[in-house]
């Protein structure tokens, strides 16, 4: 799994790397244009992750280098993030459960 995931990683810096150097020096058309539009989707796609694991993201002990990473590997970052701790219930509530 973490061959996948560092490889998924490296890739992405690729394509971000890619999409820096059509910015300062735009490729023949209508390629600009194409990868200006998907560098642009992808932005999105990983500002929905930050959105969606919030929770997640926010549990972690570096919150900001994380959120940071999410928006430059997306998925392949949030797939290396420990999962989120499960609530315990409260001891009454537990206690309720057992009786009933």
């Amino acid at each position: 799994m973490k061959v996948f995931l560092t490889l998924g990683k490296v890739l992405t810096a690729l394509f971000w790397g890619v999409v820096l150097a059509n910015l300062l020096q735009p490729f023949a058309q209508p390629f600009a244009l194409l990868l200006n539009g998907a560098g642009a989707f992808i932005l999105l796609i990983h500002a929905l992750e930050l959105w969606f694991f919030s929770k997640r993201i926010a549990a972690c002990p570096k919150p900001a280098h994380e959120r940071v990473h999410v928006m430059l590997f997306g998925v392949f970052q949030l797939l290396g993030l420990p999962a989120e701790p499960v609530a315990e219930p409260e001891p009454a509530q537990q206690m309720e459960a057992e009786n009933a």
